[in-house]
């Protein structure tokens, strides 16, 4: 009896030093965006920088996924992460300082602060999936913002419509030469 009543001590005292093991390990991981707010104009492609190191000093660190988001209409491709091979595993006290993934803006994105995550997945193999770090990042897009041809005609005829109604408004000036033309002008300052 005595030893069924040391059983769940015995089971809560091996999951405390596993719980311990895992948080250690997930504290040695360090993960960075060297510049996580950056301006854009549209059409731009925005590259993103970082620094990701395991400060452990016995054990290996694989980095197995990602998990991007970014707002619409910014698209996110991760494939400077996905295609580096040396990001796939952090060897003890390593660090890996590069890219990981750029953002384009396309063309005709309104101005705006628009903002994202990139969240990097693995642990002590490569079947593992936990979140080892994350990171947010914004962009601010501004000068973008190109009127449609449409606007632009209609600026154009409302301006062309209001030289004409100035023109109504001052009178005409005939093309007339010399002497018939200071006549005119003469009979314009008169007063009637």
């Amino acid at each position: 009896m005595k030893s069924l009543r040391s059983l769940p001590v015995l089971c809560l005292t091996i999951a405390g030093f596993l719980l311990a093991g895992a948080a250690a390990r997930a504290d040695t991981f360090s993960f960075t965006l060297d510049a996580p707010n950056q301006d854009a104009v549209a059409g731009q492609i925005i590259e993103f920088y970082a620094t990701v190191g395991n400060a452990d000093p016995n054990a290996t660190v694989y980095l197995n996924a990602d998990s991007p988001s970014a707002d619409s209409p910014l698209t996110l491709d991760d494939s400077p992460f996905l295609n580096t091979p040396a990001v796939y595993s952090l060897s003890p006290e390593s660090t890996y300082d590069g890219e990981l993934f750029d953002v384009t803006v396309p063309q005709g994105t309104p101005d705006g602060l628009y903002g994202g995550n990139f969240a990097i997945l693995g642990g002590s193999d490569t079947d593992a999936q936990d979140i080892l770090g994350s990171a947010n990042f914004n962009v601010d897009v501004t000068g973008g913002a190109v009127p449609e041809p449409s606007s632009l005609v209609l600026l154009v005829t409302g301006l062309a419509g209001l030289g004409g109604a100035l023109r109504r408004l001052h009178g005409r000036v005939p093309r007339q030469r010399g002497r018939q033309r200071r006549q005119w002008l003469r009979s314009m300052r008169e007063p009637t």
